[in-house]
């Protein structure tokens, strides 16, 4: 059964599809760059079908590839780098056959669709992580705030 396109999903519907929980999700952001959901007016996260695809590899990769964090994160980029390079010079000579890496039809889908998340401008991007940590750093000091604010019990 197929989904229903929507612009956007919040981080409940994403996790539902996904069958993750959302703790893991949030993880996976602050790991994997290329995940970068934005917030509503709200403030609540929402992934376009773009970035479920990048969870959807993510999760292969980690659950049923095998990899760690890290080398999910390596080979994810290493992916989404293959799909965003320029095709090479007609000049350049081919590679020979035993050299060239074939990719399977499951493979190139996966890679073209992670492309696409890639495709915003870096700068915005950028603005984008900039905020979150800002947004972070900023509830990390209202609860060292709270802390302090607590009286102390006499021993």
């Amino acid at each position: 059964m197929e989904r229903p396109t929507k612009l956007y999903y919040k981080i409940g519907e994403a996790c539902k599809e996904l069958d993750i929980q959302p703790y893991v999700l949030r993880y996976w952001e602050t790991e994997f760059p290329s995940l970068s959901p934005t917030k509503s007016k709200s403030g609540q996260r929402v992934y376009t079908d773009r970035e479920i695809e990048v969870i959807r590899r993510i999760k292969q990769l980690l659950y049923e590839e095998g990899y760690t964090i890290a080398g999910a994160k390596k080979k994810l980029e290493t992916e989404l780098a293959e799909l965003l390079a320029p095709s090479p010079d007609v000049t350049e000579p081919a590679a020979p056959p035993a050299a060239r890496k074939t990719r399977t039809k499951s493979q190139a889908a996966a890679a073209q669709n992670l492309a696409l998340p890639l495709a915003r401008p870096a700068a915005t991007r950028k603005s984008q992580a900039w905020r979150t940590s800002a947004e972070r750093a900023l509830r990390d000091a209202r609860e060292i705030l709270a802390l302090l604010d607590r009286p102390r019990r006499r021993s």
